[in-house]
């Protein structure tokens, strides 16, 4: 349900776009789940099916033409939990850093980056003083909170912190991601204004899969 929520609202009504499946049944032992089965209803009577190959998709009229989307994608179990945390001297370092890193990270088959531009800002941390929440801002890498915190990981230099949270396929996956992300960010050197790269432990605590960043340099050096 929360997939075709998310066609619908950020897809289907994004102009020139369509959609296809990324996983197939067939080579990767996945889940059959709807993609634009319960989509094409928004065609009011007026969509078509097509079969193409033994896969069937439909064809949804839009204003700019046609939606076309497939009627089921797989999907199988994955692995989430890789981040890494850009200590910077600045905004614009900060985020031109990241950037490059993303495109680095995106060349790396079967990982994503799953936040809008690979990019967040928003750092969190696990728990929260109100009981209700599960999560809350990071204020150990808030810049602003700097010299109010009760631990802060900041120096007086580091002025932005952002971060770019990794899912894949693979727990390798995943670490082959980080490892290109790492080696973009230190390819522009400490003068393009990242001054350190670090990640987020949570205690432990947020999920099942830990990736230690000089366990992942070290692996790449090997």
């Amino acid at each position: 349900k929360q997939l075709e929520r998310r066609v619908g609202q950020c897809v289907l009504t994004c102009p020139t776009t369509a959609i296809y499946a990324g996983l197939e049944l067939g080579q990767d032992q996945g889940e059959a789940i709807a993609l634009g089965r319960n989509l094409r209803f928004f065609g009011d009577g007026w969509q078509i099916s097509k079969m193409i190959d033994g896969r069937r998709y439909w064809r949804v009229p839009v204003m700019d033409g046609e939606f076309v989307a497939e009627e089921t994608t797989a999907m199988v179990k994955a692995v989430g939990g890789g981040n890494l945390l850009l200590l910077a001297r600045d905004t614009d370092a900060a985020l031109a850093g990241a950037e490059a890193a993303v495109e680095a990270m995106r060349a790396v088959r079967g990982a994503i980056m799953p936040f809008p531009g690979g990019v967040v800002r928003s750092g969190s941390k696990v728990g929260s003083k109100y009981a209700t929440l599960m999560a809350s801002t990071n204020d150990a890498f808030c810049p602003a909170l700097t010299p109010l915190a009760r631990r802060s990981e900041l120096d007086a230099d580091t002025r932005c912190v952002m971060e770019i949270v990794i899912d894949g396929l693979t727990e390798a996956d995943v670490s082959a991601a980080m490892r290109a992300g790492i080696a973009a960010i230190v390819a522009r050197g400490a003068a393009a204004g990242v001054t350190r790269i670090s990640a987020g432990n949570y205690g432990g605590k947020l999920g099942p899969f830990h990736f230690h960043l000089h366990t992942l340099i070290g692996e790449g050096a090997a």
